[in-house]
């Protein structure tokens, strides 16, 4: 998000801050007032569970990936039939007949594994297009409050290797985008297009048959 900062800098904020509020108790009111830094923190992965439009566009992703799935298994049982054949008339082949049979084969399960790829792909092409509306609304949620109340800066706790260990709980303002986002309009998941896909994370590729 182009409006979610990472939270593995907000340790480094927080002592920077400390450090020169320290700086000018020492030097006395004399010294020039710094400029006020106001922070806020959200939860990403809370404020994405609770988006309007999450629920129907994981179940529309639940249904294509059915659709995914049964194009591998069905790739995925050719491939098998084909080695199958090939187990039980291995013995009675002649070794010209064993070496192109055995060729054959490595050619067949390299067109399932480069279609596998593409199908991967795709999913992930997909699922972009399914979560894009969602993320927009938001960014555009998060972008308004962070212009309107005036925040310098908004960390979210949830991003990867974040650091943060404590903050003050008045400064979330997750909840407030909560709100914002179920009194906006949901964000409508986009129709499937394409080839059905599944979630990439899930998809696991059969492993290569001997």
């Amino acid at each position: 998000m182009n409006v979610i900062l990472r939270a593995a800098g907000a340790l480094a904020v927080l002592t920077a801050l400390s450090a020169a509020n320290g700086l000018q108790a020492q030097t006395g009111p004399a010294a020039p007032t710094a400029p006020v830094t106001k922070i806020g923190f959200i939860n990403s992965q809370k404020i994405i569970a609770s988006a309007p439009g999450r629920d129907e566009a994981e179940a529309q992703f639940r249904k294509e990936m059915a659709g995914y799935q049964a194009q591998v298994q069905k790739l995925q049982d050719s491939l098998k039939t084909i080695i199958d054949t090939y187990t039980k008339q291995e013995p009675t082949m002649s070794a010209v007949a064993r070496d192109g049979k055995q060729r054959e084969i490595q050619a067949k399960e390299a067109d399932y594994q480069n279609r596998v790829r593409q199908l991967e792909t795709q999913a992930q092409q997909r699922e972009g297009e399914l979560v894009r509306p969602i993320m927009d609304q938001i960014n555009k949620i998060i972008e308004a409050m962070r212009a309107e109340d005036g925040y310098s800066m908004i960390f979210d706790v949830a991003s990867n290797g974040g650091s943060v260990v404590a903050a003050d709980p008045a400064l979330e303002l997750t909840d407030r985008v909560i709100a914002r986002l179920k009194a906006a309009a949901p964000a409508a998941p986009t129709k499937p297009v394409g080839s059905p896909v599944p979630t990439p994370s899930g998809v696991k590729t059969p492993p290569k048959k001997p």
